[in-house]
């Protein structure tokens, strides 16, 4: 029985909290594993070489683009993309393994849970937040700037992968908040180089309080409790910060 082998794929900057426990989990899954890194200035490099990963270090352009570029320097068609901050939990880990030894599909769905200031979320629309992160790279490649995805070929079959993928997203709620800032200004350039305008009522004034109640009410993000809370607010403030930043895009054409 031949055993099909997976080139796992992360990019990195400035991820030494986090890649130690990234790299672990992959041990003994991925047949390979490579870091993309954009030049870290902390001890990301000297954590993933002592682990024996193959490291490469290239200046940032997108996350699409670094992503497919990282794809490119794979050994195997079969990758397995996780961020820094993510670990495969044991069931996922066993699922993978056992993917393996199996006839493949084209590409595999993986449920994510994200852990919030040591809180496990289940709601607010954060769970089950799935994502494709194993596939045939022949099949489909990354495709965005911002909230990027994998984008297969409309004749790939797919399937979904039992197990969590484990997200150690913010270890504090100011750390929300900066990625909250740094995401509605990447998402504004996005929306302004398309084109797209930002209407004072609806976007600015309503949106973000359509968003609360979504993710607070019809999303359960209540049953979260008080960081349940604190997720919806940050979550409408950032579409906020997005509208308002459109909106000073455009006047400063003048």
């Amino acid at each position: 029985m031949s055993i099909n082998k997976i080139s796992a794929v992360i990019i990195t900057l400035n991820e030494e909290q986090n890649i130690g426990r990234c790299i672990n989990s992959l041990q003994n899954v991925a047949d390979e594993i490579i870091v993309l890194d954009s030049y870290s200035s902390d001890t990301t490099e000297k954590i993933c070489r002592d682990k024996g990963v193959k490291f490469i270090q290239r200046s940032w352009q997108d996350y699409s683009d670094s992503k497919n570029f990282a794809n490119s320097q794979a050994r195997f068609d079969h990758i397995l993309s996780i961020d820094a901050d993510e670990a495969l939990s044991d069931e996922l880990r066993n699922s993978i393994i056992k993917f393996k030894a199996e006839t493949l599909l084209d590409g595999y769905f993986i449920n994510r849970i994200t852990n919030y200031c040591g809180k496990w979320i289940k709601h607010c629309g954060w769970y089950p937040d799935r994502k494709m992160r194993l596939w045939n790279r022949n099949k489909g490649r990354w495709d965005g700037a911002i909230h990027e995805k994998v984008t297969l070929d409309p004749t790939a079959k797919t399937g979904i992968l039992s197990g969590n993928l484990l997200h150690y997203s913010f270890n504090s709620v100011n750390d929300h908040i900066v990625t909250a800032n740094k995401f509605s200004q990447i998402a504004a350039e996005e929306a302004y180089k398309n084109g797209i305008s930002a209407n004072l009522l609806i976007d600015v004034l309503l949106n973000p309080l359509f968003t609360f109640i979504r993710k607070y009410f019809y999303q359960l993000g209540f049953l979260d409790g008080y960081y349940g809370f604190v997720i919806c607010r940050i979550s409408a403030f950032a579409n906020f910060l997005k509208y308002i930043k459109i909106r000073e895009l455009h006047k400063s054409e003048g």
